[in-house]
């Protein structure tokens, strides 16, 4: 089933979310129109102060690449959305940037000292690939608060004691060796080696830990000694040395030790950024609280929920029981809003084009979702996509074809916010 839908008063005052259902029979009988798109939004033609509304609850689990994001309303998840970052894309703009530059100054001025001093940086600074998450996630955390009556945010961030807080007594090694034990270093490990077996790449079975060194060769417990490896193959390893074990593969022995040594790029991103993130939610006014990494893969396991980004979102912090109300979460894709570039450049660095100011032509812009109706040729039909405008009538289509269409054929279904969308 689809996400709920988000409803407003004519006040434009958010009111409870409602069943995709009960959102269509509010349309066709004329007592609602739609108001967004992405996320479908409707809103009421009279005011409703007197409707009581439930307080919801906003759950994020912040990634590196996409942020899991999901609504509760009591133990009932009724919507989830999957928003993808492009820090990776941001970052490569910047070096380009800086290459040619940099080739630049060396072909037009004489040589000069470097003067990387002279720039202070404020405290908390984050690069702009790892600020662009921060932002990113902060803009649909107060966009949802517009549409939804929001209460409180619970993030994934921090480890704290949950076993301390069923049984205050607790202590020696039934506190080391609580319902915890092990998801901590297990969850890296999975997100490290990419859910895949390091010896045979198999996917979607048991994963067990495995020693990469032996412990009766004299291996240690530290995790850049630790891998996960399928049942079958751990078996068959037992307590060999892992070159006696890979001796005919030699390829595979060393992308396993080069990757045993090689830091989680993606890790370090999320833990650069936790701690801007909270501040930033704390600065809403909300109730914001925390989970671990660790609590919500045991929260999702003990439930039986797939592994997702939304559903990881859902299972953050306490959680008793779930009742999933939404299959299809939201897929939002971050795009940008476009580039102050004047001057474009081919492959190799040369311009070889120049931007005009205007960005609206002919009443649309780049990144509008449209429905095109074409009456003939080879692409007649009703077409839905992103449109790329130019200076003249003939606009580039992507939906399921790529192809030319004049403005006359267009109407906007979804004005360019700078992000891409699929229900």
């Amino acid at each position: 089933m689809s996400n709920f839908v988000f409803v407003l008063d004519t006040d434009r005052r958010p009111l409870n979310p409602t069943h995709p259902g009960a959102a269509r029979h509010l349309l066709n009988t004329g007592k609602a129109a739609v108001f967004r798109r992405y996320p479908f939004t409707i809103i009421l033609k009279e005011a409703c102060p007197d409707v009581p509304v439930q307080d919801l609850e906003l759950k994020l689990d912040p990634g590196s690449k996409v942020t899991g994001i999901a609504i509760k309303q009591g133990n009932k998840v009724i919507f989830g959305a999957e928003l993808q970052h492009r820090g990776q894309q941001i970052k490569n703009a910047l070096l380009s940037r800086r290459q040619l530059r940099r080739s630049r100054r060396n072909r037009k001025t004489r040589y000069r000292q470097a003067r990387f001093l002279n720039r202070t940086r404020p405290d908390g600074w984050l690069a702009p690939s790892l600020q662009h998450r921060v932002d990113t996630i902060l803009t649909w955390v107060n966009r949802l608060r517009r549409f939804a009556p929001i209460s409180s945010i619970t993030q994934e961030l921090v480890r704290f004691d949950p076993q301390l807080m069923q049984n205050p007594e607790i202590s020696g090694v039934q506190y080391q060796q609580g319902e915890l034990q092990g998801y901590e270093v297990r969850e890296y490990l999975l997100e490290k080696w990419n859910r895949r077996c390091a010896y045979c790449s198999i996917e979607n079975v048991p994963f067990e830990i495995e020693h990469i060194q032996p412990k009766s060769r004299g291996g240690s417990d530290r995790v850049s000694n630790l891998t996960i490896a399928c049942h079958a193959c751990n078996q068959s390893k037992g307590n060999q040395d892992i070159r006696d074990f890979l001796f005919c593969k030699p390829d595979l022995l060393n992308r396993i030790l080069k990757q045993a040594k090689s830091p989680l790029k993606d890790a370090a991103a999320v833990n650069s950024t936790r701690w801007a993130l909270f501040h930033a939610l704390k600065e809403t006014g909300l109730l914001v609280t925390t989970g671990t990494g660790g609590q919500t893969k045991f929260n999702r396991t003990r439930l039986y929920l797939p592994k997702s980004h939304w559903l990881d979102a859902a299972c953050v912090g306490q959680v008793e029981s779930l009742e999933v109300l939404t299959s299809n979460p939201l897929l939002i894709t971050a795009k940008g809003h476009g580039t102050r570039q004047m001057c474009g450049t081919d492959k190799f660095g040369f311009p070889n084009r120049h931007r005009t100011n205007q960005k609206s032509w002919f009443g649309f812009q780049t990144g509008d979702l449209v429905r095109a109706v074409v009456a003939s040729g080879k692409f007649a039909g009703r077409w839905v996509g992103r449109i790329s405008v130019r200076s003249r009538p003939s606009f580039k289509l992507a939906s399921s074809k790529i192809f030319d269409v004049h403005p006359r054929y267009l109407q906007v279904i979804h004005h360019a916010d700078g992000y891409s969308y699929t229900a």
